[in-house]
């Protein structure tokens, strides 16, 4: 005789329904980030490269002027415009003498400069070129501005040639700055200070 068999049946347990309450906090939620990611979006869409060209006033070795838009130049830091700095014992105007390098760099040359970050003071950080060069990354090559978040491997190459204030010592620029009160205060132009950036862009349209 055979016996057959069945197991025994599952019992399926059902959540309990949630709450009117419940649910109408859920659906506020989802409408709430729904929102947002909108509103994110339309200002994402404010936040664009920009460009700028033309004859440049060359107010220091690291920021022009074009036209009405002041422009620092992004990922380097070179002397301020009255720092000194020492060499073979005594005091120079590096400060001068890198301002000097860039209007050489320029050459008279258009110039043209794209970016999409503001600064604290409303300058726009730039990718500059004149002539076909890359004034940010000249500038850093011929020793007359150090890496500021970027073209660490070109100031490198200018401290082992001792080019420009590598040929002696000195503050670095951000270092001169803390010391000397009423002076521009500048954030390093990094991938933290980039993010900060990107935000307070996105909100600067509200």
């Amino acid at each position: 005789m055979s016996r057959s068999w069945s197991p025994r049946p599952r019992r399926r347990y059902a959540a309990p329904p949630r709450s009117l309450w419940r649910r109408l906090v859920d659906y506020g939620l989802a409408v709430i980030i729904l929102g947002l990611l909108i509103l994110l979006a339309a200002r994402l869409d404010r936040v664009e490269t920009r460009k700028t060209q033309g004859a440049a006033i060359v107010n220091d070795g690291d920021s022009i002027t074009l036209g009405t838009e002041r422009i620092r130049m992004r990922g380097i830091d070179a002397p301020e415009y009255t720092q000194t700095c020492r060499k073979n014992g005594a005091d120079y105007s590096c400060g001068t003498l890198a301002r000097q390098s860039l209007v050489r760099l320029i050459a008279g040359k258009p110039v043209s400069c794209t970016g999409w970050q503001r600064d604290r003071y409303g300058r726009l950080l730039g990718d500059c070129t004149a002539g076909g060069k890359d004034l940010n990354r000249a500038q850093v090559e011929a020793g007359w501005a150090v890496a500021y978040g970027d073209f660490e491997s070109e100031e490198a190459i200018a401290r082992a040639g001792k080019a420009g204030i590598w040929a002696g010592t000195f503050d670095q620029p951000q270092n001169w700055r803390d010391s000397h009160h009423g002076e521009v205060v500048e954030k390093k132009h990094g991938t933290l200070a980039s993010i900060g950036d990107a935000v307070r862009e996105i909100f600067r349209f509200w």
